[in-house]
């Protein structure tokens, strides 16, 4: 049983990943609004969501170091300082370029904060039960802010668009006034003066290799445009990422232990995150499309449609921690993709005449594959990893979901475009539909691959019993 500190530490914990997942699906929702009021060309709209992703892929794994080297609770408070600042400054742009800078600068914070708050987990929650049970909590809450910020999305931008902006300040304010008596620094003994001997080198190129990917992984959502361009910035990546190995092999101190992607479980864990989280964005923004540009439903309408998707804030919390302890986290989290491809399977049919009781099947599917699927992913980011290097781990695992949320909304939007501007003929009737239903096998495709990746896992899997103690105890969203 947690003592009455220790559930004011999870949920205070719990309501920073709730705010960044609730954040992203909010802002998601609200684009033609904003588009609406501010002006904005498709370029630039696009970019409200690519900003985000830039700073915090780009960002991330600097993040995770930093809270091993300067403090978690440090590091944690301090962005999450910043995300309310710059999540506030979002919401009274007047410009492209302001609400561009506010996106990426929230984006770095939550690059910086997240790691740092799956570490307190880990730091404030012994191995064993307790920890098996504050994950499951906070993977529920993880997920639970990307489905109901659908929802809180479509309430708020009916109110008016900046609301999805000023609501994240409000929560992330009371969240910060509950931090800061609440939390202690369990790794502050050694960090005081870790900063002199901090990888600059490591930092700098490693991050240049992020942002450098991500933006050009942001450039594929428009096949033709600069083609040249972004090989270019995929060869600066690449130079970038030899760079790092390089500087990293000879560091004494080096930002990340290249020997911890020897872990198979970490490796398969990452890359199932990146799979999963570009399924679910690309499905996201392709439900999105359909029900408002082509079905011509309201915001509110359409946060509501996906309402059922929220039953992962309920599941993963209290169903999902059980399923593990008793089958293994690998059998659960097998389960959950299993659903979540099902799910996607159900939809590619989807036609203008369909009513909500016909896509209902595959928002059950999908709730019930991110309530099996997330919680685990979260458990098994620090499975095999040593506690000072948590942070390390969680950088990781969110540098994955952050890549699969770019890689998925470009994959989806070059899809699409190539099929209308083919004017595909694999289909009859609306070009705008074609094109949703050929991209519609992105996200099964990607999803269908991490159940494969994923079935290894349950070939090397240990006996049921020896993983809910090792795996589930010693690890921890959304992505």
């Amino acid at each position: 049983m947690f003592t009455p500190r220790a559930w004011g530490v999870l949920f205070v914990l719990c309501g920073a990943i709730f705010l960044e997942g609730i954040d992203v699906a909010m802002v998601n929702i609200a684009l033609p609004e904003i588009r609406a009021d501010l002006g904005l060309s498709t370029g630039a709209l696009s970019g409200v969501v690519s900003a985000y992703v830039l700073g915090y892929g780009g960002f991330m794994l600097l993040g995770g170091r930093a809270a091993d080297l300067l403090g978690h609770r440090r590091m944690f408070l301090l962005w999450l300082v910043v995300f309310l600042l710059f999540s506030g400054i979002g919401g009274v742009a007047t410009t492209g370029w302001m609400l561009l800078l506010a996106r990426f600068v929230t984006g770095v914070a939550a690059a910086f904060m997240t790691p740092a708050g799956l570490a307190l987990i880990t730091s404030n929650f012994p191995a064993g039960p307790q920890r098996t049970k504050a994950l499951g909590v906070y993977a529920g809450a993880a997920a639970g802010g990307f489905s109901l910020g659908l929802v809180a999305g479509g309430l708020l931008t009916s109110i008016g668009w900046r609301w999805v902006f000023f609501a994240p300040v409000i929560v992330a304010a009371l969240t910060l006034m509950a931090a800061v008596p609440l939390l202690k620094e369990h790794n502050g003994d050694a960090v005081a003066f870790r900063w002199m001997r901090f990888d600059l080198a490591g930092a700098v190129s490693s991050t240049a290799a992020m942002l450098l990917t991500v933006y050009g992984v942001i450039r594929l959502e428009r096949p033709g445009d600069g083609t040249a361009v972004t090989v270019a910035v995929f060869a600066a990546a690449l130079a970038s990422l030899l760079t790092f190995i390089t500087v990293e092999r000879r560091s004494a101190a080096p930002l990340v232990r290249l020997g911890v992607l020897r872990s198979a479980p970490l490796v398969r864990a990452n890359l199932v995150a990146l799979l999963f989280l570009a399924a679910f964005a690309g499905f996201q923004f392709l439900m999105t499309l359909y029900l408002q540009e082509l079905r011509g439903w309201t915001t509110l309408q359409t946060g509501l449609a996906l309402l059922v998707v929220a039953l992962d804030t309920v599941l993963a919390p209290t169903l999902t921690p059980r399923l593990v302890e008793r089958f293994g986290n690998v059998r659960v989290l097998f389960g959950g993709l299993v659903s979540a491809a099902l799910a996607y399977a159900a939809f590619l049919p989807v036609g203008l005449d369909w009513t909500y009781a016909m896509m209902l099947p595959t928002l059950i599917l999908l709730g019930l594959g991110f309530s099996l699927a997330y919680g685990p992913l979260t458990m098994a980011a620090t499975d095999d990893v040593d506690e000072d290097e948590h942070g390390l781990a969680a950088g990781l695992l969110y540098t994955a979901l952050q890549f699969g949320t770019a890689l998925g909304l470009s994959a989806v939007t070059a899809v699409s475009v190539a099929a209308l501007d083919g004017g595909s003929g694999a289909f009859t009737g609306d070009p705008g539909l074609a094109a949703v239903r050929v991209a519609l096998w992105v996200p099964l495709a990607a999803t269908v691959a991490a159940v494969a990746v994923t079935a290894f896992g349950l070939r090397a899997r240990q006996p049921v019993a020896t993983r809910s103690a090792t795996v589930v105890g010693s690890g921890s969203r959304r992505s």
